[in-house]
Parts: structure tokens; C-alpha cells; sequence
């Protein structure tokens, strides 16, 4: 998918206001851009506009979710929240950095306030952030230009890298690509089968439940950060056990009970359908990357942009690229809404790495699956081949890859949803 690079600078400390500088942790850092302006265009899935100003704005690094350094006056487990966090900052060059006794999450003195870098970004969050990746040093692009993110790319970021160093936990959203959702997914369990970083520490996961019997539990547990960030208003309300927890989720179902979409099932759901709660045990029943966490809605009223339809609303799920018997007319791709609205695919086209195309029309219900036939204008490699989904102005709304091992006459291939 095609990313919008912008030039700057990564900053930790404000010069003239040493104490009340930026708060970088494992996943979100201060970026100055050098063409400020370039940020008002970015798309704004959930309608809020950046949090920007003259020192800057935070970038919220895709894909990864880090223990907390803080949250709500209080913070996860220390030794894998700063491991996380000091690795951000040494991959972006950031050198001798010390904090404040009083004040652990400032930067009290380092070798450079700031240092030069870009960021890779496809949108602005409902926090006014930056979702994108990272990296050190100038690009050699443009500043605004169209970068095409590829997994290759996306392992050279600082997202990646702290990802398969096994420093932080995927958090998967609806504006990832689901080629790069795919490859990070498999990095995040590569390093899960290591036993690296934090992994050997995780509870409240699969393999197991925590017993959480207050705040100092939660605390110094490693767990999902964000599994955390519900666990901590939930306790601070007064609950002593988890038995009303699953309630509690689903009386807010923007702030607390995420919508997702379950990879393994292909089904929608909430945040309570991966969560179980009982007694004083709290547990994540799947891996995080084997759901899709959805933006948060845009209020009522307020300008989102781009309009209806971004990446990840649409996805291609499944291929039949060699059929039995004679290919030429039968050959078939998926396509399954994850949107609550029907979609109109008029201007809509399916593509391929030859260059054959396949337009598309009629509508797809909400939530529902289609399945195109396809014709002698777009025709499937048994080679293997990458399929991509592309809107009315040329956008990629989704893209595939599959190798000529997965081809069997007659037989579909499902992409990992």
C-alpha cells in the first residue's frame, strides 16, 4: 500500500522547558515535521483532527502495542515497558538518555534533544496521532511523496524491529494492510517461538489466565497493553472480581468494547468476544494478531476522511485461481465487507501482477461475502500471483500474494483472515 512520507525530526526534550517536555514510551514518540501542513491532509478514519502544534506531533507506530511506561497515573511491568521504550529511542539514534528521578517518563538530559528521521503514514487516530512507521535518518524522497510500504520496508522500521526483538505486543487495526498485517503477524509469532523479549514473561494470553486480586497485580504483570487499559478504569470503579467484567465492556462499545474482526472465523465481533473474565482471572482467549482491532467511529457530524471506504474496510478473502477443468471463466476471488454499511463497487476493480484487470460492479452488503468471476480481462496465475483490490480513485483497499504451492485443481485458497 501506498504510505505518505514526511521528513522531521524525532524529539525527546524541550530545551526551554526541560521539564515539561514530550513523554516517549514504547510505542509513541515526538515527531516535527518539516512541512507541518502535510499532516492536515491525511486521511482521518475516526473524524478528529491532528494534535499538532509548533514543537511538533506524536506518532503512534503502527502494528505494535508496548507495555505501559504509564497510563493513568500508574504503568505495567517496568523492566518491559523502558526495554521497549529505550530501544525505540536507540534505533532512531537517540543516545545517553537519562530521566528525572521525580519525573521518570521526561528526559532530563541525552546527547541530542532531537535527531533527524521520517515517518511513513497513512492517517491521523481518534488521539490526533500519527499512525505510521518510523525510521531513522532522511529519506531520499520527497517530502509528501507516495512511499509503497512492503513487508521488506516495514521490517527496516522501528516498528518491525521492536516487534521481532519480541519488545512488544501486535496490535493489528483495520488501517493496516492486510499483506503487511499477514507478514507481521508471523514475525510477532517468530518471536513468540523464541521465547524473546517479553514473551517469556505474557500471561493473561492463551496459554494461560492471571489472577489480578488489585491494581499491584495488574501492574507487574506482562500482559496485553491493551487488555490493561481496560483493567485499570474496571478496578479503579470499585469491581473487586471479574465477574461482572464482560458486562462492564459491553456498556460502552466505543471506549471499551473495541470492535474486531476475527481472523480465524471470519466473523465480526467486540472486544468481550476475545476477553474472559471470572472470579479474579482475566484472560486474552487469542493471540492479539489473529483479530482486526476497527478505528473508532467518527461523532456525529464530524468530517472523516477519506469518506466510507478505506483500506482494510474491504478485504479479498479467498482465490480459486485454478479450477476443474478449463480456467477461462472460472476462475474466482472473495471479497467480504467488514463495513456496517453496503458498499456500491461501482469503479471498482480487481487487479493482478501481470497487469490484468477485472472491473467490478453491483454492491456488497454489509458484513457479507461476494464472490467475482472472473473473465479473460484478469486471470490468475497458477505460478502463483498477488491479487490487488483497488476503489474508484485507484487506492488500494487490500492486497494478496500467494505462492504456486498453495495452487490444487479445484481447490480455494483462504488468506489467512
Amino acid at each position: 500500500m501506498t504510505y505518505t512520507l514526511l521528513r522531521g525530526n524525532f524529539v525527546i526534550r524541550y530545551a526551554d522547558l526541560p521539564r515539561q517536555g514530550p513523554e516517549p514510551d514504547g510505542d509513541t514518540v515526538k515527531f516535527l515535521p518539516d512541512s507541518p501542513a502535510l499532516v492536515e491532509t491525511l486521511p482521518r478514519r475516526s473524524g478528529h483532527p491532528p494534535k499538532i502544534n509548533r514543537r511538533g506531533v506524536s506518532v503512534r507506530l503502527e502494528a505494535i502495542d508496548a507495555l505501559e511506561t504509564h497510563f493513568e497515573e500508574t504503568h505495567q511491568q517496568l523492566a518491559g515497558a523502558n526495554a521497549a521504550r529505550d530501544e525505540l529511542l536507540r534505533l532512531l539514534g537517540f543516545t545517553n538518555v537519562r530521566y528525572w528521578e521525580d519525573l521518570p517518563n521526561k528526559v532530563q538530559s541525552a546527547d541530542q534533544d532531537s535527531v533527524r528521521g521520517h515517518v511513513l503514514t497513512n492517517g491521523v487516530d481518534a488521539n490526533g496521532r500519527l499512525i505510521g512507521f518510523a525510521y531513522a535518518g532522511d529519506h531520499p524522497g520527497a517530502d509528501g511523496a507516495p512511499v509503497f510500504l512492503d513487508p521488506a520496508l516495514v521490517d527496516a522500521s522501528v516498528n518491525g524491529t521492536l516487534l521481532a526483538g519480541g519488545l512488544v505486543y501486535p496490535a493489528f487495526y483495520a488501517t493496516l494492510p492486510a499483506e503487511l498485517r499477514t507478514h507481521l503477524a508471523e514475525v510477532s509469532q517468530a518471536a513468540r517461538r523464541k521465547a524473546a523479549g517479553i514473551w517469556p514473561g505474557s500471561t493473561a494470553d492463551p496459554n494461560g489466565a492471571a489472577t489480578v486480586t488489585g491494581l499491584a497485580d495488574a501492574e507487574s504483570l506482562v500482559t496485553w497493553p491493551k487488555l490493561f487499559r481496560r483493567v485499570v478504569p474496571y478496578l479503579a470503579a470499585g469491581f473487586t472480581d471479574f465477574d461482572g467484567f464482560d458486562a462492564w465492556l459491553r456498556a460502552d462499545p466505543v471506549n471499551r468494547d473495541d470492535e474486531v474482526f476475527l481472523l480465524t472465523k471470519l466473523e465480526r465481533g467486540n472486544l468481550h468476544d476475545v476477553i474472559k473474565g471470572t472470579g479474579r482471572q482475566i484472560q486474552l482467549t487469542v493471540w492479539p494478531e489473529e483479530f482486526v482491532i476497527a478505528p473508532d467511529p467518527a461523532p456525529p457530524g464530524t468530517t472523516v476522511k477519506p469518506p466510507l471506504v478505506a483500506t482494510g474496510d474491504l478485504l479479498i478473502v479467498a482465490a480459486l485461481p485454478d479450477p476443474a477443468g478449463a480456467d477461462r471463466g472460472q476462475e474466482t476471488v472473495t471479497l467480504l465487507n467488514l463495513t456496517a454499511a453496503a458498499v456500491d463497487l461501482e469503479g471498482w476493480a480487481l487487479s493482478d501482477a501481470a497487469g490484468g484487470r477485472k472491473p467490478l460492479t453491483g454492491r456488497i452488503d454489509a458484513g457479507a461475502a461476494l464472490r467475482v468471476t472472473l473473465d479473460g480481462g484478469l486471470r490468475l496465475d497458477n505460478g502463483g500471483d498477488t491479487i490487488v483490490l483497488a476503489d474508484p480513485k485507484g487506492t488500494s483497499i487490500d492486497q494478496v500474494t500467494y505462492q504456486a504451492d498453495r495452487v490444487r485443481a479445484g481447490r480455494t485458497i483462504a488468506f489467512g483472515r
